[in-house]
């Protein structure tokens, strides 16, 4: 029997899993990774930690798997940036995590530039993307500065660096470019004038490819195999896949370290409203398809630090039982902005705030209100989606789905039924390309009909209800937002 493999290199883990040719999942393994704070807004993580995490993963699996492995697929941590140099592969600088604030002070200088740069790349000014943060790194880094006057600097996202060091190329794909503000929307590869404006050398960029098809060959001493890589997306672009939102209309969001949502819209370039962002969702042979997605950047990550810092819970899933012995939060609000507000907000200086608290206030209230703010901040996007397409239903995905409060908070939150198939839609949508890319199927639009829903939850509030409760929640961001 023959096997697929997905490989998903998240922000706090690599996860591998193996699936079977109906893209049932048979086994997985996991790493977690470490994220590093050195200074105020600096998010960083060691390359050789990720890659020997990616390596060990994939050996767990491999070393005893159930028949042959025909494809392989990977996905990544988005606009996660490190240099390194092309002929040892050793990494010379950290992996800069898509988090990370240092290199605000590139975009303040491009001032001038923003309206040109956003009007081309399609996203707006924020040291989210991966563009400041490649400038920052080639102005501030003497291991860079040296690595390029020797002509041996390769920059990149995490996948091209994965890709090197494994033997298949020092290559990205399309939805990852659409994600550097280095790529013109619309065209291949990354756009001349946005590498001179930021500048970015393009010829230590890696080359930009198809997100499925015959990518090459990943091997490592410690694997008995080679892998044929015929998949290669960004984490949300796989997720999306995954929940099987390949058509134009479907929806997802996916809960982990932020919630990010993305809409399937089509093959034609977007123009979405609302502050949010139109993005290659994957290109398959001379097809393109786009999304529009919104990112909140602090989810699971709020819930980590309420449990670590403020010992509210031992973690996550014991807060989620604390909120659900609570009939309400009592007043109590969070803004889960620990790195700053995404779409459609776009507020990168705003600090997360607990608020509203008095007296009787219980750890119960304040658990609540922190799942109670993630619904809000998902609402907030899924009512800039509407703008461009209609909302149906949400698929949803990632460990927070497994709280049964976080969705019964969200469908309320969103006026629609949400959606739940697994907690791994990012590695079966990782597998699903690469099942496509390999030929083990035909389409994207075949795999999706592998991967059924399986709980579905209906919105109990009306929208009386919902247009007052989300109107008081703008209201807190706002003020909120000013104390950062």
């Amino acid at each position: 029997m023959s096997f697929v493999l997905g490989i998903d290199e998240g922000t706090t883990a690599v996860k591998a899993a193996l699936f079977d040719e109906r893209l049932r999942p048979v086994r997985e393994a996991r790493r977690d990774k470490v994220n590093r704070h050195p200074r105020r807004g600096w998010v960083e993580q060691d390359g050789e930690e990720v890659l020997r995490a990616v390596v060990e993963a994939v050996a767990e699996l491999l070393d005893d798997a159930p028949g042959e492995v025909v494809a392989c697929g990977l996905d990544h941590q988005g606009e996660s940036v490190l240099a390194w140099d092309a002929e040892t592969g050793a990494p010379l600088t950290p992996i800069v995590v898509w988090q990370d604030k240092r290199s605000q002070e590139v975009l303040d200088r491009l001032a001038a530039s923003e309206e040109e740069i956003r009007r081309l790349s399609g996203l707006p000014f924020d040291p989210y993307f991966s563009a400041a943060k490649l400038a920052w790194l080639l102005e501030h880094d003497d291991g860079v500065a040296r690595a390029r006057e020797a002509r041996t600097l390769r920059m990149g996202t995490v996948d091209s660096f994965l890709c090197d060091r494994l033997g298949a190329g020092f290559a990205t794909d399309a939805s990852t470019a659409s994600r550097t503000q280095l790529h013109a929307l619309g065209t291949h590869g990354f756009d001349p004038w946005l590498c001179e404006r930021f500048g970015v050398p393009a010829d230590v960029l890696p080359a930009v490819r198809a997100s499925a098809g015959e990518l090459g060959t990943l091997r490592h001493e410690y694997w008995p195999a080679e892998l044929a890589l015929t998949g290669q997306v960004v984490d949300q672009q796989a997720a999306l896949a995954g929940a099987g939102c390949v058509v134009p209309g479907r929806v997802k969001a996916t809960y982990g370290t932020g919630v990010f949502i993305l809409a399937h819209v089509g093959d034609a370039v977007p123009q979405p409203a609302g502050g949010l962002l139109p993005t290659v969702a994957w290109r398959i042979g001379e097809r393109t398809e786009y999304a529009i997605d919104g990112g909140v950047f602090a989810a699971g990550a709020m819930l980590e630090w309420l449990c670590r810092e403020l010992g509210l819970a031992a973690d996550p899933a014991a807060l989620g039982a604390l909120a659900r012995t609570a009939g309400d939060s009592a007043g109590a609000r969070v803004l889960p902005a620990l790195a700053g507000i995404g779409a459609p907000w776009w507020r990168p200086a705003a600090r997360a705030v607990l608020g509203g608290l008095h007296g009787g206030t219980t750890g119960a209230n304040v658990a609540r209100a922190a799942l109670e703010a993630i619904a809000w901040r998902v609402a907030d996007v899924v009512e800039a989606v509407r703008e461009t397409v209609a909302v149906a239903a949400l698929r949803v995905d990632g460990g927070l789905t497994n709280e049964p409060l976080m969705l019964e908070l969200q469908a309320d939150a969103i006026g629609a039924p949400v959606e739940a198939g697994g907690a791994d839609a990012t590695v079966a949508g990782a597998a699903a390309l690469a099942a496509v890319g390999a030929g083990v199927l035909a389409s994207l639009d075949e795999a999706a009909e592998l991967l059924p829903v399986d709980r579905r939850v209906e919105p109990r509030r009306d929208g009386a209800w919902r247009a007052a409760e989300h109107e008081r929640w703008r209201a807190f961001v706002a003020a909120a937002a000013e104390l950062g």
